[in-house]
Order: structure tokens, then C-alpha cells, then sequence
């Protein structure tokens, strides 16, 4: 049992894990799709991996979903982490392969000054 309760608090550190993973900084502004709320006018500020952050949150709260278009990828769910102020932090619904991630970075910051060393 004692395992179990080990890889129980191992999963729940994942998240922190994820919080601290490379951002990068985007100047993106894009359409997201609520249920509730139908189309909004969203500012992608930075994005990681997991998950991206605005800097604008209109009419959001936690756990609120929508869906967001970025390049090579398309069409993503992602649902409020955290909000702080106007900004909020998103987690996609499911992992971006690595290669993937890479080229949206590379479309999202045309400047290669702006990019993150790999």
C-alpha cells in the first residue's frame, strides 16, 4: 500500500512539474470557442508543452474549457489552471508531440532573437 500512496503524490507533483516547464514568449491573438460564452477574443502571451497563458481573461473562471487554433496543430481543448489578475494559465487536454510543439513555436515567434534555446 505504501507504493501506492508513493506514486499517488508522484502524480499530483506533476502539475508543478508541468507549471515550471519551458515557456516561451508568443504575441498571438486568436479566437477561442466557450461553451458558454461562444466565440472570445483571447492573447496567447506564452506557451509551453502543456499549456499556454493569456494575458487578457474575459469572463473566465477556473476550470472553464475552450478550444483554441494554433498552427501545425490545430484545433486544441485546454481548461483554466489559474487566474491572476487578467492573466490565466491554461492545460491542454492532451499532449503535443515534441516535434510538433517545436514547429508552433517556430511559427508563433518569427524572430528567431525571441526563441528559447532547445
Amino acid at each position: 500500500m505504501e507504493g501506492h500512496r508513493t506514486v499517488s503524490v508522484g502524480a499530483s507533483l506533476s502539475v508543478t512539474d508541468q507549471r515550471r516547464a519551458t515557456r516561451h514568449p508568443v504575441d498571438y491573438p486568436v479566437i477561442a470557442e466557450h461553451h458558454d460564452h461562444g466565440d472570445m477574443d483571447l492573447h496567447v502571451a506564452n506557451i509551453s508543452a502543456h499549456g499556454f497563458m493569456i494575458n487578457k481573461a474575459p469572463e473566465l473562471g477556473r476550470g472553464d474549457r475552450v478550444i483554441i487554433r494554433f498552427p501545425v496543430i490545430g484545433r486544441i481543448e485546454a481548461y483554466v489552471i489559474w487566474i491572476s489578475g487578467e492573466r490565466a494559465g491554461f492545460q491542454f487536454e492532451r499532449i503535443i508531440r515534441l516535434e510538433d510543439f517545436v514547429a508552433v513555436v517556430e511559427a508563433l515567434q518569427p524572430n528567431p532573437r525571441l526563441r528559447r534555446d532547445r
